[in-house]
């Protein structure tokens, strides 16, 4: 057989392939739901005006009267479900970001602190939805490939196949494109600076990455897409470009109440620090913020794609912002470990839905895939898919666990919609009352009245350390302390 017959038999095969097949391909194709994840971070959810509304006005105004506007990151809440006790996992950058994109605890990814780099054989939700014909991406942070400082589009993807704009570790406030690629606009003796300087509606980080995200989705229209936008802001330094940077200068910002409680017999990981923060430079951050989330919006609209996206907006972490006379993150502290968590997807939430059960971002993976019906190997996480449905009569299990970070301050806490138990390697034990106290000042642990809620809650610990092998249950205090609180002692 000479090549022009081949050819001809080829042709006359695929002649054969009935139209009808092609035409499912792209029907399934058009089926298939967008996923767009935008992620902040070190996000305190008080900011947002659909957590405030959840919230009696002191827990609300927790700064005073003045506050944040943010329609457009409200509108997925009033359109979608706001979930009110979603934790980090591990309330810092790095262990955070890997449980929510592999749906496993720290200590199996293993990032359990910064810049320590994701195990080359974990399988990420985009690696999975890639293989099932997604166009995937990435923009901004992502802090799981170990020190490089920004090191742009890491050579390893994991499922994150337009990695062009993602970059490792910074928080920059100036970006800009280059033939050679993106890189940090500022610049201070020849090296990428945090300053801000002249940066703009095109220059900005948060605008710069939004920008992505916008030519993304234009050039992936036609296909099931799914993209994660990682916003470097509202982290430190608190600084923001014109006109955010003077919008809520003229507001009076006040000192939360825990802020104002005795010193003594604190935890290690309740201390007072010193320091001063530029409030009103937060809260621009996150209106210049929610600003861009309303551009992407828009996007989708135009494209009559916003039917059919699931769309996500969360945090890594929370941020104290003078809570508990502390800032930054890394302790059990609500400001710390709870995020912001919203979905929008018409075809699992009923507008305005809340879901009060207790979860954290390992939970994130595998609903995310029970969302689009895709099947994947286990996980740690839970699929809360169907806490999304109205009237739910679901049997969810209200409990969750986080974990602290370092071999000698480490700390574990089991986590419900009411109370928290957190066990340290160095401290005794606390159990909060979140309902009766919800600045989180009063240590329960001693009370009669909570025996039976610190040994229901010792012994979910337990069985979470032994099932998924932390290695904080062998150190001897918490090991003892858990025990000892499971037989009410």
């Amino acid at each position: 057989m000479n090549f022009t017959q081949f050819v001809a038999l080829l042709v006359m095969a695929f002649s054969a392939i009935p139209c009808s097949l092609f035409a499912q391909q792209n029907q399934a194709d058009e089926e298939k739901l967008n996923v767009l994840i935008i992620m902040t971070d070190e996000h305190n959810f008080r900011t947002l005006g659909c957590y405030r509304e959840t919230m009696e006005k002191r827990q609300a105004y927790m700064w005073g009267e003045s506050v944040v506007e943010t329609p457009n990151i409200d509108w997925i809440a009033k359109n979608g479900a706001m979930f009110t006790s979603f934790y980090a996992t591990t309330p810092v950058c790095s262990p955070s970001r890997a449980c929510l994109i592999s749906g496993k605890y720290p200590q199996a990814t293993p990032v359990t602190t910064n810049n320590v780099p994701l195990n080359d054989d974990v399988v990420t939700f985009a690696k999975v939805l890639g293989e099932q014909g997604y166009k995937t991406g990435f923009a901004g942070k992502w802090h799981l490939d170990g020190a490089g400082k920004p090191q742009w589009a890491p050579d390893r993807k994991f499922g994150f196949e337009d990695n062009r704009f993602m970059f490792n570790r910074g928080h920059w406030k100036k970006l800009e494109l280059t033939d050679e690629g993106p890189r940090v606009a500022a610049r201070e003796n020849k090296r990428p600076s945090y300053q801000v300087q002249d940066a703009d509606e095109e220059t900005f980080t948060t605008d710069f990455l939004s920008s992505r995200t916008i030519e993304f989705i234009e050039a992936n229209k036609e296909s099931p897409f799914c993209y994660m936008l990682s916003l470097p802001d509202p982290h430190g330094p608190d600084t923001v470009r014109a006109p955010y940077d003077t919008m809520y200068a003229d507001q009076e910002f006040e000192q939360p109440e825990s802020a104002k409680k005795p010193d003594d017999n604190l935890p290690t990981w309740g201390q007072k620090q010193n320091g001063r923060f530029a409030q009103h430079k937060y809260y621009g951050m996150v209106r210049c913020i929610d600003d861009n989330v309303g551009r992407i919006l828009s996007k989708l609209r135009t494209e009559n794609l916003l039917e059919k996206t699931i769309v996500v907006f969360t945090s890594d972490h929370g941020d104290l912002r003078g809570e508990h006379h502390r800032q930054n993150k890394g302790v059990p502290y609500e400001g710390s470990t709870r995020v912001p968590f919203l979905i929008y997807s018409p075809d699992h939430c009923s507008p305005g839905s809340k879901i009060d059960q207790a979860l954290t971002s390992v939970d994130f993976m595998p609903t995310l895939l029970g969302m689009l019906g895709v099947q994947h190997d286990p996980v740690h996480g839970r699929d809360f898919s169907d806490l999304l449905q109205p009237n739910n009569k679901f049997d969810w299990h209200d409990i969750a666990f986080v974990r602290g970070t370092g071999s000698q301050t480490g700390w574990l806490m089991a986590v419900s919609d009411r109370y928290k138990l957190i066990v340290s390697a160095q401290d005794d034990p606390w159990l909060f009352d979140l309902e009766r106290d919800p600045d989180e000042v009063i240590n329960q642990f001693n009370h009669a009245a909570y025996r039976e809620t610190v040994q229901s809650m010792a012994q979910e610990l337990k069985t979470y350390c032994e099932t998924y092998n932390d290695p904080f249950f062998e150190n001897d205090k918490i090991k003892t302390t858990i025990n000892r609180s499971i037989n009410g002692r």
